[in-house]
């Protein structure tokens, strides 16, 4: 066994590798670029050692100084985690040159598997059943246009070096594919340094089931059954679960022993998901196998009992399967959620920004359903634009279905942060569709479900505005409910010689503005009217001690509001005294306090400006001064979080500036070009 590896990845998955290898008793190294020096897996290493810059071009794609960074610290073999360098069939090959054992496949089967066209043409060769599309190497742009037209539309643009939902656009017409084939090249040429495409036909309403496979170096293979992972939004993954709702015995075998052919079809040693689009009625066809552990192989090792981590360290390690096929057994039922910085309602645009909170199940005050959380990030730290907008995964396991669904419902309940849009919410609405708690699954989930899940906010204005007042009540509350003292001058409960005390407040709650006149009746007591809506049952506050955190101080409130009692945890951020966080049994809410005394901006989005969403690069500029304009026209197009981002026009005009060039470096805000 190694007694010292390196880690050639950030995040999660680095942290995720630490901790197992810790627990084997190997000594581990991480790798860093500048934006990454204090960051949560470096922490987590034995060693560390710099490699350049924030981009990932300039360091944790940088094959050459990983290679050297092991060599300098000794390490005996290089875990790749997923992403960056992990499917890179140069960079195996270079490890096993340097005599340095690379924790994966082969890189022979890397090659072989790592384009989408040639994997396809392999398992044709094998017999297994592919969507129908071409995969070959004419990549003229009237060509492939002339292939979807025959095969009709929709189709699908994959690139085929691709993976993780990039380089991807599903074309509805035809008149459409010229620009979504040149957006999808230029992201498979950013992403993956090859902008090599297939083109296939689009199923409609098809889910996406994988089979995870494992084999070692003596030519022993297994499968670990599957995972649905049909929910997902712009072709990337957001809910994943195992085993896949409704597979049969009889089904999950044809699908795992089709995966091992594929894996015994190239050699395969270690880790891998063969990954098959499936018909409602059960039918499958090969898409593409993953030549690395998977970002939801948590939930197959919840149903196994077994870390997959220390399989791929033992496997790489010369050592045979720690089981065979027959002692394989599924017990229970696991779901994983993908937490992201991104906001759903803006098409899920992803969002970069300090997480100014940031609990977890586990860590929360009220808690209820116990949670695997895997995080590379805590609180106070960025999440910056150079990488995936991804903050965290949960994983819950139930012995059913039912019981799991529940407690990812608590879970996501009890998850709390602030400081930047996020999914939670969203992830939330999605248990709790129809579609998905009747296990109606497929990748077409979430426009079905639309309605549902891009509803109007789900915390009521009266609790919004009941938990805001109760923080803002709480420190004078708290100062005379001790009774300490009987001087009048030192207590803050604003007594006054005629009437009770009564003051108004400004709150700003989902972009609607609402006075709010508060009467106090007695400590703890108040009554709140609201512009012309009123409770006639006061609101009763009752404190919990406070928690500290290096970026608030959260209060823990129960109050009553009509009669009736709820619980609301509230965050203040230090510096941010005007923005109150509040987070319920319905889900989240940010409310802004509106200081009279502080003059009110105007939008800085003022008409004819076309700004930068986002942190990013300009890749493309698609028209040019002078050039008139229709709303809704795509002007530019920014790249950021490893994802293309279009920008349309907010007005018809003409296009009187551009005030960037392809190739800058951009700031979120930054004006890109006017229209008049």
């Amino acid at each position: 066994m190694f007694t010292k590896i390196l880690i050639a990845n950030r995040g999660e998955i680095a942290c995720r590798v630490a901790a197992t290898a810790r627990r084997m008793g190997i000594r581990t190294v991480a790798v860093y670029s500048d934006a990454d020096a204090n960051a949560l897996h470096v922490q987590a290493c034995d060693e560390a050692v710099h490699i350049g810059p924030s981009s990932p071009r300039e360091s944790y794609l940088r094959a050459d100084l990983i290679l050297a960074a092991a060599q300098a610290t000794g390490a005996q073999a290089v875990h790749p985690g997923y992403g960056f360098l992990s499917e890179n069939a140069t960079f195996a090959q270079a490890c096993e040159d340097a005599g340095i054992a690379f924790i994966g496949p082969p890189a022979s089967a890397i090659a072989a598997m790592g384009s989408k066209s040639a994997a396809k043409a392999l398992m044709a060769q094998a017999s297994v059943p592919l969507v129908p599309g071409y995969h070959g190497d004419q990549q003229d742009p009237a060509f492939l246009q002339a292939q979807a037209d025959q095969m009709g539309y929709p189709v699908l643009i994959k690139a085929s070096a691709g993976g993780g939902g990039k380089g991807m656009r599903a074309v509805q017409q035809a008149s459409d594919f010229t620009a979504a084939l040149a957006s999808c090249q230029r992201e498979a040429q950013s992403s993956f340094g090859n902008a090599h495409v297939l083109v296939e036909r689009y199923l409609s309403q098809p889910r996406h089931i994988e089979i995870q496979v494992f084999g070692d170096q003596h030519g022993q293979y297994v499968y670990l059954f599957e995972r649905d992972c049909s929910v997902q939004r712009r072709h990337q993954k957001v809910l994943e679960e195992a085993p896949a709702p409704g597979m049969t015995p009889e089904r999950r075998t044809q699908m795992g022993e089709a995966a091992i052919a594929a894996a015994r079809s190239v050699g395969y040693v270690g880790a891998g998901t063969v990954e098959f689009i499936c018909e409602q009625d059960g039918r499958f066809y090969f898409m593409e196998m993953n030549t690395r552990l998977q970002v939801e192989h948590p939930v197959t090792e919840a149903i196994t009992g077994l870390d997959l981590v220390e399989w791929q360290l033992r496997v790489a390690a010369g050592e045979p399967l720690p089981l065979q096929q027959h002692q394989l057994q599924i017990k229970g039922h696991a779901i994983e959620a993908r937490i992201c910085a991104e906001n759903p309602q803006q098409q899920f645009l992803p969002a970069t920004g300090q997480l100014q909170v940031m609990r977890t199940p586990v860590a929360a005050q009220f808690e209820r359903a116990p949670a695997r959380i895997d995080s590379g990030v805590r609180e106070g730290d960025v999440i910056s634009p150079f990488y995936d907008s991804m903050i965290a995964k949960v994983i819950v396991w139930g012995e059913d279905r039912p019981a799991a669904l529940n407690k990812m419902d608590a879970a996501l309940r009890d998850l709390h942060i602030t400081g930047l849009h996020t999914n939670v919410a969203f992830v939330r609405r999605i248990i709790h569709t129809d579609s998905f708690a009747k296990a109606a699954l497929d990748t077409a989930l979430i426009e079905r479900e639309h309605e549902a899940l891009f509803k109007a906010p789900d915390v009521p204005m009266a609790l919004a505005i009941g938990g805001a007042m109760a923080c803002l009540l709480a420190a004078t509350a708290s100062g005379t409910s001790t009774g300490q003292s009987t001087d009048p001058w030192t207590k803050t409960d604003g007594w006054r010689l005629h009437g009770s005390p009564r003051h108004s407040e400004v709150l700003v709650i989902n972009e609607q503005s609402v006075r709010v006149t508060v009467t106090r009746r007695s400590t703890l007591s108040y009554d709140l009217q609201a512009d012309d809506a009123s409770w006639p049952a006061p609101v009763y506050l009752q404190f919990h001690p406070k928690a500290t955190g290096s970026h608030t101080a959260p209060e823990l409130l129960d109050i009553s509001i009509n009669g009736e009692r709820l619980r609301v945890s509230a965050y203040r951020h230090i510096g941010h005294a005007d923005h109150i966080d509040l987070f319920t049994e319905q889900g989240h809410v940010r409310v802004q306090r509106v200081d009279p005394l502080r003059q009110v901006g105007t939008s800085h989005a003022a008409a004819g400006r076309l700004t930068a969403l986002m942190p990013g690069k300009v890749v493309a500029m698609l028209v040019k001064e002078g050039q008139a304009i229709k709303q809704g026209d795509p002007l530019a197009v920014t790249e950021a979080m490893k994802m293309e981002h279009t920008l349309t026009s907010p007005k018809d005009g003409v296009v009187s500036a551009i005030l960037c060039a392809v190739g800058d470096q951009v700031a979120e805000g930054v004006e890109l070009l006017r229209i008049e």
